[in-house]
């Protein structure tokens, strides 16, 4: 995907999660192991939310490997420890398709 399909799709994410009860703190967040796309908040849980598009919902969220749900992972515990926060948190995945906005909290594989 290019980085502006990204963006788009990150834009809308953001729409959708501000419609829906979430403030947005941070968006690209980097770390040396990744970026997590949108950092939100939500009845004081931490969210740490991956972005992802496609033509369908199961080919948006095929791209949520191992290997990088282990990199958010690890680039959100970097962001609890510079941010000295001590909350909870979920690592949620958000699917951007022509057709509709999916939010998938809690993922894990």
């Amino acid at each position: 995907m290019s980085r502006a399909k990204g963006n788009i799709a990150e834009d809308k994410a953001t729409i959708y999660l501000e419609e829906n009860g979430y403030f947005v703190l941070e968006r690209n967040f980097y770390s040396r192991f990744g970026e997590i796309d949108i950092i939100a908040t939500k009845e004081n849980v931490l969210h740490f939310i991956e972005v992802k598009s496609g033509e369908s919902f199961e080919l948006a969220i095929q791209n949520i490997t191992p290997r990088k749900l282990s990199r958010l992972i690890k680039t959100a515990n970097i962001y609890l420890k510079k941010s000295s926060l001590d909350i909870d948190f979920m690592l949620d995945a958000l699917m951007v398709t022509p057709q509709n906005i999916e939010l998938v909290e809690n993922i894990s594989l």
